[in-house]
């Protein structure tokens, strides 16, 4: 039984749209990705998978040999 009281919908309705909002800039992130050829990063039961350029779903790490160092 759930004794909390009742979200008001306007609360219920910003929470909605801010939902909306987010999943709409995710999409625009992924399809970014894709165009720049660049592997899309995600999680699913708390492992990190890798989306590749191609469409391949990975756990291995394809920015392992990437060199972040700004020597």
């Amino acid at each position: 039984m759930n004794n909390n009281p009742p979200l008001d919908i306007q609360l219920y309705l910003q929470a909605a749209e801010f939902k909306r909002i987010g999943n709409i800039a995710v999409q625009k992130a992924l399809e970014e990705n894709r165009r720049l050829g660049i592997p899309s990063v995600f999680s699913r039961n708390g492992q990190i998978y890798y989306e590749l350029p191609n469409g391949d779903i990975t756990r291995e790490d394809p920015f392992k040999d990437i060199n972040l160092d700004a020597d």
